[in-house]
């Protein structure tokens, strides 16, 4: 696969394609922390009921931390998005990361010392997606700008950090399900639950944190997160922004 830079593509997905809805059927579907945040507020719940009803855990690439899968429901042709109706995405909106995506894929080098991390997209080519036959000319660019991945890349390039973490196996010996890892998963993903145990252990008070970020902590499960990805390094021992009191 050769990096697509400032080349055009063709692709465009709608109702008219032949195979409208089709990549939603019998997927295998990772949620990003951020995934999770905007489609629990898209469905207007807690963070504990979409974890419940929505997704499921199980073993991916990271040998230390579980990957968080969409929880799918069974149809017909086998199963199916949850969240799929019969005129399309009911959460398109507030789609996962891997959704808005599609077409592309994107690879990031970290690598380069200083200045921020290089970013590569790339043209996938399933057979049954007719969108690459439509007459539409898109730029990555372009593409980026309309299904908001930016602020989706953003997020994600954080939690990355955390998850590279995860990978050295910073637990203490506590293995799979410890208290560590069992709060580090609430850090990431029930944000809900995360704002409760703030409160409780008086968590803000231990850090020097502007009052702004504080207050929109308060009300944007986003900040929180990027708070919570933060808090995760300095418990486990990484390298993190929160400076203690």
């Amino acid at each position: 696969m050769v990096p697509l830079g400032g080349s055009q593509f063709n692709f465009s997905c709608h109702p008219g394609v032949a195979c409208f809805t089709f990549c939603c059927k019998n997927v295998d579907l990772d949620l990003y922390p951020y995934d999770v945040v905007c489609l629990k507020e898209e469905l207007g719940i807690d963070s504990e009921t979409f974890l419940r009803d929505h997704t499921e855990l199980k073993k991916g690439g990271n040998p230390f931390f579980p990957t968080l899968k969409l929880k799918l429901v069974s149809c017909e042709d086998g199963q199916v998005c949850p969240f799929l109706t019969g005129n399309g995405c009911s959460v398109y909106k507030s789609r996962p990361t891997s959704c808005r995506t599609y077409p592309l894929e994107r690879a990031v080098d970290r690598s380069a010392t200083g200045g921020r991390p290089e970013e590569f997209y790339f043209l996938t080519d399933h057979s049954y997606c007719l969108g690459h036959k439509e007459a539409e000319l898109i730029t990555v660019r372009k593409w980026v700008r309309s299904q908001r991945l930016d602020e989706f890349n953003l997020m994600n390039d954080l939690w990355a950090e955390v998850d590279t973490l995860f990978a050295s196996n910073p637990w203490k010996g506590e293995g799979t399900g410890g208290r560590m890892q069992q709060m580090a998963f609430m850090a990431c993903y029930n944000m809900d639950g995360f704002r409760r145990f703030i409160d409780e252990n008086r968590i803000f008070s231990q850090f020097v944190i502007d009052r702004d970020w504080k207050n929109r902590m308060k009300r944007d499960d986003a900040e929180l997160l990027k708070f919570g990805f933060e808090w995760i390094k300095r418990v486990l021992g990484g390298r993190s922004s929160l400076v203690s009191k």
